[in-house]
């Protein structure tokens, strides 16, 4: 609906068309049938808590009941309360909720439950971009990147992190000039762009900080294309955490495969490609060949992990791997102390929040919020085409999800793009 009771029907699949068509006269104010199961689905299917849905559609319990109908207007704030496209209301039956990339998630060994609205959404908003970026990469002329697929899962691991690593320029050397963990990160997401790949990294939908992303459900995902190859990494996971999800994600485009992971670097996935990805995560991150030579078995392992953390600039999680990997500790000592580590972070996560919340202060600045949720490269690329003409502002709007004109006029004067 564009204006009040006024209703583009191509907007909506076939199966609503004739609904839509009938009611359109009568505005929002008509009542509309549709199967309750439908609501029900929808109402489980958001995952926004059965008390908010109540409360915003009081009437609700009587509709899924079938002795009352919503209107018009009452359906489409339900539908947009709920993350459920209109026209799937109209269906008999709910449609089945398939992730559009392969889906590698495990929980114990199994396969997770059905994908969120938020993981769905999510995607989908990440192959618009991509799909965006990929025809303006052609149009201007920009050739396939000869990286993405070049690899197989049954190439050796220490190689083809060394290639991989060399690619980026992230070596261990050149972290020396680091400030620590956090500062590696950041350069590590410029050196994946600057290679040209699109790096986003959002724990929330969108820019809808009312929809936060579960990192029980997944860490991170690929889209592999060789003009736009995308990764994207769940924000909402622990800072020590994310370093490994990028890499692991960016092993996923050197092999060329697309798809949704939940994978720690404790993890020993079952699945071949999940399995490489990991080993080729940690290789970049901390080559085995310099761990053994720095690792001291006699020194305190406390103390130790966090002399390598300074050596190598990440994590605490991934030098306790790395030292599991080349024989430093066995599965079950390992296991013991990767558990406390998880659990301190957890409790500095907790704390990190608690501040938060206590001063008001933390939540980021918005537009570095936005250059990190949609990629800074993608961005830089939207806005000089929207600003030459190439993109219209209302996709330029959307692809971001921002919707203030003047959000994007002051966005493209801090990054100086029309200048």
């Amino acid at each position: 609906m564009h204006e009040r009771g006024v209703y583009v029907l191509d907007e909506y699949p076939p199966s609503a068309r004739a609904v839509l068509r009938h009611h359109r006269g009568g505005g929002q104010m008509c009542d509309v049938r549709i199967k309750p199961s439908m609501l029900s689905w929808a109402r489980r299917r958001s995952g926004r808590g059965d008390a908010y849905i109540k409360k915003n559609f009081p009437e609700l319990e009587s509709w899924e009941r079938g002795e009352a109908l919503p209107s018009l207007g009452d359906l489409e704030e339900f539908a947009k309360a709920t993350y459920t496209p209109i026209g799937y209301l109209f269906l008999d039956e709910p449609p089945e909720d398939r992730l559009p990339v392969s889906d590698f998630r495990t929980v114990g060994g199994t396969g997770v439950a059905a994908p969120s609205a938020d993981l769905l959404d999510t995607i989908y908003m990440c192959q618009q971009r991509q799909a965006w970026y990929m025809e303006e990469a052609r149009a201007t002329g920009e050739g396939p990147l000869g990286f993405v697929g070049s690899m197989s899962t049954a190439d050796d691991v220490v190689s083809s992190a060394g290639r991989i690593r060399t690619a980026l320029k992230f070596s261990v050397e050149q972290r020396k000039r680091m400030s620590g963990k956090d500062a590696a990160r950041r350069q590590l997401v410029r050196d994946v762009e600057t290679l040209g790949i699109l790096v986003m990294v959002s724990g929330v939908v969108g820019n809808n900080t009312h929809r936060r992303l579960d990192v029980d459900e997944f860490r991170g995902f690929a889209l592999a294309d060789p003009w736009a190859p995308l990764v994207f990494v769940n924000g909402s996971d622990y800072e020590s955490a994310k370093i490994f999800t990028l890499a692991h994600e960016v092993a996923h485009i050197w092999l060329g495969r697309s798809a949704v992971s939940n994978n720690s670097v404790a993890d020993e996935p079952d699945h071949a490609v999940e399995r490489w990805c990991n080993a080729v995560a940690a290789e970049v991150l901390v080559p085995s060949e310099t761990i053994r030579e720095e690792y001291d078995r006699t020194a305190d392992l406390d103390r130790e992990v966090d002399r390598l953390v300074r050596r190598f600039k990440v994590s605490r999680q991934v030098i306790l791997r790395r030292i599991y990997d080349t024989g430093g500790l066995d599965r079950t000592a390992f296991q013991e102390v990767y558990d406390k580590e998880v659990a301190r972070a957890a409790e500095r996560e907790k704390e990190k929040k608690k501040k938060i919340k206590d001063t008001g202060k933390g939540g980021g600045n918005y537009y570095n919020n936005i250059l990190a949720r949609a990629s800074r490269k993608f961005t830089l690329a939207l806005l000089a085409s929207t600003m030459e003409g190439r993109t219209t502002p209302v996709t330029s709007r959307r692809l971001l999800d921002v919707w203030k004109a003047s959000n994007i006029e002051e966005l493209s004067h801090k990054l100086g793009v029309g200048r």
